[in-house]
């Protein structure tokens, strides 16, 4: 019987992929490099914080997976959040990593495998954004660490990555286009994506 592998992408502009002519984003890119037969679901929105992706999460997570299907979740947020309006993070970071417990929780209840993808930096944004983003991912990637959940750094990565930082500044500041996804890509293939979408843990390539 042939197994019917469903996975749910649910972020942002970055996870929808915003600014690629090619219309694949990092999402795309991921799943062609692997093939097989999964059914897949892009759930991204521009401008969601974390508090947006959670309030949504489960009415449309819930509509796409079915009890005898392996069901996976791919999560990733954070760059809005850091966005200040009115001199304040759209989102506290306390309270976004909150709400990434509250969505791990509801995703081991259900039973669902969950991939944590660190937020993405924002070109534009400058410096001050970048620090705030880093030690958000830093404080995501300590949660996912302590709930044994597996999760990707990208974000100084791509920060430092020529193609991303060019693409982003040469189009709407912050989303890069086909090579920057293609080096997101990268990153998620390379920590072990083939082996986590089959049902192993999450480990680096070659390791």
């Amino acid at each position: 019987m042939t197994r019917d592998l469903r996975i749910c992408f649910i972020g942002d502009s970055f996870v929808q992929g915003i600014g690629d002519p090619e219309f694949r984003g990092w999402v795309g890119r991921v799943l062609q490099a692997v093939g097989g037969d999964v059914t897949a679901f892009n759930l991204g929105i521009r401008r969601n914080t974390s508090a947006d992706v959670l309030r949504r999460c489960w009415r449309e997570v819930d509509a796409r997976t079915l009890p005898e299907a392996d069901n996976r979740l791919v999560v990733s947020f954070g760059s809005n959040d850091t966005t200040l309006e009115d001199g304040r993070p759209r989102v506290a970071p306390e309270r976004c990593v909150e709400n990434l417990a509250a969505l791990l929780d509801g995703a081991r209840e259900r039973g669902l495998g969950v991939l944590v993808v660190g937020p993405p930096p924002v070109v534009f944004r400058g410096e001050e954004h970048l620090g705030r983003l880093l030690e958000l991912a830093d404080a995501l990637a300590a949660l996912c660490a302590e709930r044994g959940v597996p999760f990707v750094p990208v974000t100084g990565e791509l920060a430092a990555d020529a193609v991303w930082v060019a693409e982003a500044g040469g189009g709407d500041g912050a989303h890069p286009g086909a090579g920057g996804y293609e080096r997101l890509a990268a990153l998620v293939l390379r920590a072990g994506w083939r082996r986590w979408s089959a049902g192993g843990e999450l480990r680096e390539e070659g390791a």
